[in-house]
């Protein structure tokens, strides 16, 4: 049997509708994985090449019926042309360290996620996450997930992002970083990284997960071109 035969016969549950967290006025409905169906790191990739994304142990995709603003979005790393703001992120953090991790806890890495949180989303219930939580949320035990960790020139944390090794690429979960450093461009500088260790690696692609156009929040994935949206079952490219 086929891995695209295993995907058709995997349960999938369709959430309630709800308020849109990002277009107003709009309500939205979510496809899930059944979490307890049989998965592997294989099954996995082709769902995450069929559109899907990974949170936790939970694997899903928007299934709303009448809008389908939300698309997947990769970059196909051998085609990628940096612009000329992500060369003056680079210029930035040029004495920047990278290093990749085992997705294992790390309190200096725990006590950045919650600073990162309470800077992002202050007074909500995302900025006091318990240990088990943010463990639960960046990794699971069917795939593997690595944690980049960025450093300064002093040694100093700047970020982490927690990224899965699928098929053929690297599938970007969650980045972290300081929120007091603007000037340095972090969320870019770890996407930057992660198209390059693509490359190193051989593999063709940085899955960013769901973009939606005119959304703020998602803006920067764009930046990053050529990239690939996932609409009407395959992938087209955007120059």
């Amino acid at each position: 049997m086929g891995r695209n035969d295993l995907i058709r016969r995997l349960p999938v549950y369709a959430t309630g509708e709800h308020d849109c967290p990002y277009l107003d006025g709009e309500t939205a409905c979510t496809w899930f994985v059944d979490p307890d169906a049989s998965l592997s790191p294989g099954l996995y990739s082709n769902l995450i090449r069929q559109g899907y994304r990974r949170s936790g142990r939970y694997i899903y995709r928007p299934g709303c019926d009448a809008c389908h603003a939300c698309q997947s979005l990769r970059i196909p790393v051998h085609r990628f042309r940096s612009r000329r703001r992500h060369r003056r992120c680079l210029k930035a953090n040029a004495g920047a360290t990278v290093e990749p991790l085992p997705s294992t806890y790390r309190e200096e890495h725990y006590q950045l996620y919650c600073d990162y949180l309470q800077a992002r989303h202050p007074g909500s219930e995302m900025s006091d996450p318990a240990i088990g939580d943010y463990l639960e949320f960046l990794r699971t035990d069917w795939c593997e997930t690595l944690f980049y960790e960025f450093r300064d020139e002093n040694d100093t944390l700047l970020g982490v992002a927690a990224t899965d090794l699928v098929a053929d690429g690297l599938s970007a979960v969650y980045t972290f970083y300081r929120p007091d450093l603007p000037e340095r461009s972090l969320g870019t500088l770890a996407i930057l990284w992660q198209i390059n260790e693509a490359r190193r690696l051989g593999l063709d692609y940085v899955y960013l997960g769901y973009w939606i156009k005119g959304c703020d929040q998602m803006r920067y994935k764009a930046d990053f071109r050529p990239h690939e949206v996932f609409n009407g079952g395959r992938w087209l490219t955007v120059a």
